[in-house]
C-alpha cells in the first residue's frame, strides 16, 4: 500500500488548491496509509497556518478516519485520541494521540510537565 505525508492530508482536508488537491485525490483513489506522524503534522498545519478552531480539526480527523480510502496507522488510537480531544479542546490533538499510542503500547504512565494534560488518567506530572 502506498502511504502519504502530511501535505496529502492537508489538500485533502482543505481543498484549497484544486491542481494538488485532484493529485492528492486520485493518489490515494488506490488506497493509502497515513503515518501517524503526518497527522499529527497535518493537525499543527490546520491550526497553525489555516487557523481552524478545534471543532474543524476534529471535524477533519474524523473526515480522515472514516475516508473510504485511507488507512490511519493505529486507527484504534487515533479515534481514542479524537475522543478524548473533543472531551477537552484545551488539550492538543498531539498530547492526546502521544497518550493514546502509549496507552495502546502498555506504556503509562506518559510523564508531562502539562498541567492540563496531567488531569487526564494515564499521565503523571513532574
Amino acid at each position: 500500500m502506498r502511504a502519504v505525508d502530511t501535505n496529502i492530508l492537508v489538500r485533502i482536508i482543505t481543498g484549497d488548491d484544486p491542481r494538488q488537491t485532484a493529485s492528492a485525490e486520485a493518489f490515494v483513489e488506490k488506497g493509502a496509509w497515513v503515518p501517524v506522524l503526518a497527522l499529527a503534522e497535518a493537525v499543527w498545519v490546520l491550526a497553525a497556518v489555516y487557523d481552524r478552531s478545534a471543532s474543524s480539526i476534529a471535524g477533519a480527523i474524523e473526515m480522515l478516519l472514516d475516508h473510504e480510502h485511507l488507512t490511519l496507522q493505529d486507527a484504534d488510537a487515533v479515534g481514542a485520541a479524537l475522543d478524548l480531544f473533543r472531551s477537552g479542546p484545551a488539550l492538543g490533538f498531539s498530547d492526546c494521540l502521544m497518550l493514546e499510542l502509549a496507552r495502546k503500547a502498555g506504556h503509562l504512565p506518559l510523564g508531562t510537565f502539562d498541567r492540563g494534560l496531567a488531569r487526564v488518567e494515564g499521565t503523571q506530572r513532574l
